[in-house]
């Protein structure tokens, strides 16, 4: 499965773009994003492509919200793990 994941503008190079998140920067491709960003926008990023540009304040958001997922996964996974042991 493949997530689309916000992340920061930090140059802009004709049809593509590096973009940040937490310290790792990658190279995406513009040709597909609903409006053309500028350094210090986020973007979605899926797959190598930005496929929508959004404000600082909806990739805080969604930042956010994908952090307590993954932070229900552990707590899941956790749990998991209990009952595995509970049946040796």
């Amino acid at each position: 499965m493949c997530l689309a994941v916000p992340m920061q503008v930090r140059e802009i190079n004709d049809w593509s773009a590096v973009v940040e998140l937490e310290g790792i920067q990658r190279e995406v491709r513009l040709d597909i994003v609903d409006r053309r960003p500028v350094v210090g926008d986020y973007v979605i990023v899926h797959a190598g492509f930005a496929i929508h540009t959004l404000d600082a304040e909806e990739a805080k958001t969604n930042l956010r919200l994908m952090q307590e997922m993954a932070d229900g996964l552990d707590v899941l996974d956790g749990l998991d793990r209990q009952d595995q042991d509970s049946l040796q």
